[in-house]
Order: C-alpha cells, then structure tokens, then sequence
C-alpha cells in the first residue's frame, strides 16, 4: 500500500468519524430529551428543533453544517484531490453514524457543510431554493428534498464555479450524495402526499382564524 493511499484513507476515516458525530442527539441529551423517542424519532437538527426547541435546533443544524464544511474546507487546503471524497465521507457519516448502531440524520445540513465548502455558489443558489420553498410552505423536508433536486441537476452545468459534467466524479457523487438525502426522507415524502407531515414555524405559529 503507497503512503498516498494511506493519506487518503486516514483522511476519509476521520472525516466519517467527525460526519458521524450525532449532535442532535447529543444537545438532546443535554437538554433531558433523547430525541430518538420522540418527534421524528430522527437525530438530525429538525427533529430537534421540533423537540427541543428553537435555539437549540439551530445550534444542532449550525454544528451539523461545520462538521460537513470543516473537514471539506481542510482537505480543500491539505489534499485538494481528496476534497470531495473527504466531503462525501462527513455526509455519509451522519446519515449511518458509527457511534449509534449505523443510524443517523438525513445529512441535509452536513451535506450543505460539505458543498459550502466545495462550490460555494452553487450552495447558495440551492439555499436560496430551500428557503423560498421553506418560507412559503413551512415544510422543511420539502425545501431539503427540492434544493437536493437542484444540486442534482444543477451539478452537472459549467455554472457558479462548478466545472460541471467536465469533473465527472464530483457529478456523479454530488448527485448521489443529493440522492441518497432524498430517499432518506422517503417517510417525510409520504406525510407530505397525505397532508400529515408537521410544519415549522421559524418565527412562531400562525394563529388560525
């Protein structure tokens, strides 16, 4: 085995192991909440949110997007041609986390960590879907799997400093990666096509009547 090889698989092996950091669970835990029981029963910042509460979803989704964006941002600097593979280890490791049975988030916000730090506008553009579909609806799962969709798509065009089906590996794994965070909300897809999936209101719920 060359010492390359080596460098790169400790690079993807501590990028899974900091992917896999489950900090939803752990802020509810912190809270007196094991949020595995309760809500979605899902560990991401949603749930979360829903759970816990505002403040500290937010806190859950801010430290879910670092540990995407850090590891992605440093192998960007270190080991440039290892970046997107580092990337797509951080994703991985929160949606199958090491530390709780290979069971994890959707790894919207990791996924998001990790694309900020590959194409930055790209990201925004997909943010700025994700927050149109968000603030008109107040599905989150909605405005996740639409601006997945978008990167899916939009990946794959020399546009915003992405080089577009020219990198061909990035296109494929960006669009895997944009894949897999859709299938793993095939449960909020259902809700959603009965009408039972929760809404949330960032700002407070509207009051009926």
């Amino acid at each position: 085995m060359s010492e390359n090889t080596i460098v790169w698989a400790a690079w993807i092996l501590g990028a899974y192991l900091v992917g896999g950091i489950p900090f939803g669970y752990l802020i509810g835990r912190m809270r007196g909440v094991d949020v595995r029981t309760v809500g979605s029963k899902n560990i991401g910042a949603t749930n979360v949110f829903r759970t816990v509460g505002k403040k500290w979803g937010l806190v859950a989704f801010a430290c879910d997007v670092l540990k995407g964006f850090l590891p992605t941002l440093a192998a960007r600097r270190f080991l440039p041609e290892a970046a997107l593979w580092v990337g797509v280890a951080c994703v991985v490791g929160h949606m199958l986390t090491p530390y709780m049975k290979f069971k994890g988030g959707k790894g919207v916000a990791t996924a998001f960590g990790m694309l900020l730090g590959l194409a930055p506008a790209l990201v925004g553009c997909a943010f700025a879907v994700f927050s149109l579909v968000f603030a008109l609806t107040h599905y989150i799962s909605l405005g996740s799997c639409l601006a997945a969709a978008f990167l899916a798509v939009m990946v794959w065009f020399p546009v915003l400093g992405v080089r577009g089906a020219a990198d061909l590996p990035q296109c494929v794994l960006v669009t895997l990666v944009a894949l897999f965070v859709i299938w793993k909300h095939r449960s909020n897809i259902k809700r959603l096509a009965t009408g039972c999936e929760s809404k949330i209101y960032l700002f407070g719920r509207r009051k009926d009547g």
